[in-house]
């Protein structure tokens, strides 16, 4: 009974976020067209350097998780958190039987849907440039989850924490996530690093995301 509670409360939450989106529609057409518009650059300018599938085969991987996934999936429960704390609804659902685990499982069951939406995008404008998918797809689709899960729950903790405003959101993203993106080799190859840069680009998280992803889907591991 517990277990179907927890269950039941996640697919609510879900199917209510998931309408929520497709109402508003505007941050469902950034998330779908910015990283769209970033592997089209990235892969053209590599291309003159690797030839275009090899170069659309090393992009793929970093835009997927460093800039489709990265927004979506951490900016993503940011601000529902803060529009159900501005809509005064939050309060109203930590007092009903709502299960907190159902709640945050919820909100990573939609961001999984958009996350596999992105996935597709993605490795399909690849696809058309030659670029493939060299390793285990379920393997990929494992770090694909994990990245999703841990940008969910950074993006929890802060819109439960840190922003408590929508105007207050864009400032903490944007401070940790660009260097993160720069140094996690979202955009850029590693090797362009110095050495000191280098060292702390190891403590990313998302460098090794990309570097994850890229091994599976570049390299062909797994």
């Amino acid at each position: 009974m517990f277990r179907w509670q927890i269950f039941s409360d996640m697919v609510a939450i879900s199917r209510r976020i998931l309408w929520e989106w497709k109402r508003t529609r505007r941050m469902l057409i950034f998330w779908l067209v910015f990283p769209t518009l970033m592997l089209l650059l990235f892969g053209l300018i590599y291309a003159g350097g690797k030839g275009t599938a090899r170069s659309f085969d090393a992009t793929a991987p970093g835009i997927l998780i460093g800039a489709a996934l990265f927004f979506s999936c951490l900016g993503g429960p940011t601000t529902i958190l803060i529009a159900e704390r501005e809509r005064h609804t939050l309060r109203r659902l930590l007092i009903s039987p709502l299960h907190p685990a159902g709640y945050f499982l919820g909100i990573l069951l939609a961001h999984l849907y958009i996350a596999f939406i992105q996935t597709l995008i993605v490795y399909g404008i690849a696809y058309l440039f030659g670029g493939r998918f060299h390793g285990a797809i379920w393997l990929g689709g494992l770090i694909v989850f994990l990245s999703v899960a841990a940008y969910v729950g950074l993006g929890f903790f802060f819109g439960a924490r840190l922003a408590r405003r929508t105007e207050d959101a864009t400032g903490p993203i944007a401070a940790v996530g660009v260097p993160l993106l720069v140094l996690g080799g979202t955009f850029f190859p590693l090797s362009i690093l110095p050495d000191y840069l280098l060292t702390i680009a190891y403590l990313d998280p998302v460098l090794h995301m990309n570097e994850a992803l890229r091994a599976v889907s570049a390299s062909g591991a797994g």
